[in-house]
């Protein structure tokens, strides 16, 4: 059997600052902001939680502000499985990280 855990919470927001965005979430959960190492990744931000929380990113983008939840999984295809026999649907793979 596989495992999954809940990763990240990221919170999607549809903004040209993103600076902005993630520093009024931070202050929202009593934490900061940070940047990530990864030029790649210049569109999110970490917000500092304690090590028993889940890792909340800030997330720009385009479509409309949302939040998601990122299931991390050592058997993807068994994970992806599982969950539209629970009633999921399959919309778009978007990224692996």
């Amino acid at each position: 059997m596989h495992h999954s855990r809940l990763a990240t919470i990221v919170i999607d927001c549809q903004t040209g600052d993103i600076d902005t965005a993630a520093r009024f979430w931070a202050e929202a959960l009593g934490s900061a902001a940070h940047s990530l190492p990864d030029p790649s990744e210049a569109a999110y931000r970490r917000i500092a939680m304690e090590d028993s929380q889940p890792t909340v990113l800030v997330q720009a983008v385009s479509h409309s502000s949302r939040v998601h939840l990122d299931i991390e999984t050592d058997d993807i295809d068994a994970e992806v499985a599982r969950l539209e026999q629970l009633g999921a649907r399959r919309i778009a793979q978007v990224k692996h990280w």
